[in-house]
């Protein structure tokens, strides 16, 4: 902390003394993403439960309660929401699932998943979204059949080499496709079968990053106009910030000198507090 005088009056100078409002805000927007976390796991295994509520017999709510686990959902959330289909909790709100398909700007086809407990706030909220980045509505099967709902795990490429694992790879007897990355090894697995894809894995001593369902694309539709490109990254932020939203896929290809341009501008456009 430094003394300066000016004029009459001493002031108090120190660089970090205006850090608290900042670090603040960061801490809130942490908490308010895992928030987010938390409560979209709470839903899936909210829905899951109500084919079973028993994991043993159930294969879509044991692949939910591990999702969650490995998304450091505490325990105490995870069996409130099991007690939602249970009975126990007498309080309990109607989950439900409903999939939007849209065209976003540069004809991008756009699937978005929510989980909701309110169907006329969910929608609403959607729809301004899309209208505000110019997006265009569609009718059912106008864009979901070039998707396919998929189990998608993600391997450390650092902590396992694929020339070491790919032999073990191609032994899972439900697998689809593997896609080798830089900074991570995809698993593309059938959605029916996830749960004995993964004790595979487990038994193969493999270790997953993430694991999610998602939809797949068939095909791609290059973007190649700036103002396209930005409108289509500002709709999927305010997709991903919207507390109903739990899967956003799209089939969009972006070059990397066009992807860093808008991520540039978009950077250098953004009120930082």
């Amino acid at each position: 902390m430094k003394w300066k005088t000016v004029g009459y009056f001493t002031l108090i100078t120190n660089k970090n003394m205006w850090r608290g409002p900042v670090v603040q805000a960061r801490k809130d927007a942490v908490n308010a993403v895992k928030g987010k976390i938390f409560s979209l796991h709470a839903k899936l295994i909210a829905i899951a439960c109500a084919k079973w509520w028993d994991p043993e017999k159930n294969p879509s709510l044991a692949a939910a309660i591990y999702t969650a686990k490995k998304a450091w959902v505490p325990n105490d959330n995870i069996d409130r929401a099991i007690k939602k289909w249970t009975g126990e909790d007498k309080d309990a709100l109607q989950i439900s699932e409903i999939v939007y398909e849209w065209y976003a700007p540069g004809w991008v086809a756009l699937m978005v998943s929510t989980l909701t407990d309110n169907k006329n706030r969910t929608v609403s909220n959607i729809r301004h979204i899309f209208s505000k980045y110019g997006g265009n509505l569609w009718e059912s099967w106008a864009v979901s059949w070039m998707f396919h709902k998929k189990w998608v795990i993600f391997i450390d490429p650092q902590k396992y080499n694929y020339d070491d694992i790919e032999e073990k790879l191609y032994e899972l007897e439900w697998l689809e496709d593997v896609i080798v990355e830089k900074d991570y090894i995809k698993i593309i697995l059938d959605v029916e079968n996830f749960h004995e894809s993964q004790k595979s894995l487990e038994n193969m001593w493999i270790e997953s990053l993430e694991s999610k369902i998602d939809f797949i694309p068939e095909n791609d539709t290059q973007l190649t106009e700036f103002d396209h490109v930005l409108k289509f990254k500002k709709m999927i932020q305010a997709f991903h910030e919207d507390e109903d939203v739990n899967i956003v896929s799209s089939n969009e290809v972006i070059s990397a000198d066009l992807e860093a341009e808008v991520e540039d501008f978009i950077q250098k456009n953004t009120f930082r507090t």
